[in-house]
């Protein structure tokens, strides 16, 4: 299992790297567009829901539309049909709108949220932010899987996730923190800048590996998929970051350091 979750890193990091830095926009867009919708078919099949890949196919390329005013309609769009489509369920059934309700959760919670990485990456130095990202939320998770692992004690969520701990937890946000300072220059950020966005993607990368795994819980399953050896699934790899991308991206934008 840890071989395995090393190897995927050593094949799998080099060749993201390359995508974020030297691809081309489109190709760029394209790979969001894969790993979003890799991820909510994943969510989907833990559920036994469907249709919304389309609509969430659409809100990734909105995001990396000229037109702004796209955006909103695409996700107005996907809320108006799942909506329309609900309509044709008994009214009174039990779980009715189950389906729809989730279907709606796929397109916000992957392709929406998975979707800042194409704006992110649009920004002036686009291309370290993004690697910045990664790196600070894959570094802070692998300080808490081994950290955890070694010296774990105290759980930290355990009705949702046994397997996590404080001890892993604290080394997370540490670990981001650390990494976020060591690359602060590569993104022209301030020492206490780098600190800041450091805890920003420590605590906010947590809750978005708990809420994948409250979504696992809710579904009985162990991962989301086998896609990747040692890591499970898209969504498994990517849970973190659905989160940390937009905390970045709009940390950058209210904050005002780009």
């Amino acid at each position: 299992m840890l071989a395995q979750r090393v190897l995927s890193a050593l094949v799998g990091i080099p060749v993201l790297i390359a995508l974020v830095v030297w691809a081309p926009a489109w190709m760029f867009t394209a790979v969001v567009l894969l790993f979003a919708l890799g991820a909510q078919l994943e969510l989907y099949r833990m559920f036994a829901a469907a249709i919304g890949l389309a609509l969430g196919a659409l809100v990734v390329l909105a995001f990396a539309a000229d037109r702004p005013v796209l955006l909103p309609l695409a996700l107005s769009l996907a809320v108006i049909v799942l909506v329309a489509l609900g309509l044709r369920r008994e009214v009174g059934t039990e779980g009715a709108w189950a389906g729809v309700t989730l279907t709606l959760l796929g397109v916000c919670y992957c392709s929406w949220l998975l979707g800042h990485a194409i704006w992110l990456h649009a920004l002036p130095g686009g291309q370290m932010l993004t690697l910045y990202a990664l790196g600070v939320t894959w570094c802070g998770e692998s300080a808490a899987y081994f950290v955890g692992r070694r010296f774990g004690r105290r759980q930290l969520a355990p009705r949702v996730s046994p397997g996590k701990t404080v001890e892993g937890g604290v080394a997370q946000l540490i670990a981001s923190i650390l990494v976020a300072v060591a690359g602060a220059r590569v993104v022209e950020f301030s020492i206490p800048e780098a600190v800041a966005v450091g805890a920003l993607l420590g605590v906010v990368g947590q809750i978005g590996d708990l809420s994948e795994s409250f979504l696992k819980r809710s579904a009985g399953a162990k991962d989301a998929g086998q896609v990747i050896p040692g890591h499970g699934g898209v969504l498994d790899r990517l849970d973190s970051l659905l989160f940390n991308v937009p905390a970045l991206y709009y940390w950058l934008y209210f904050v005002g350091i780009h």
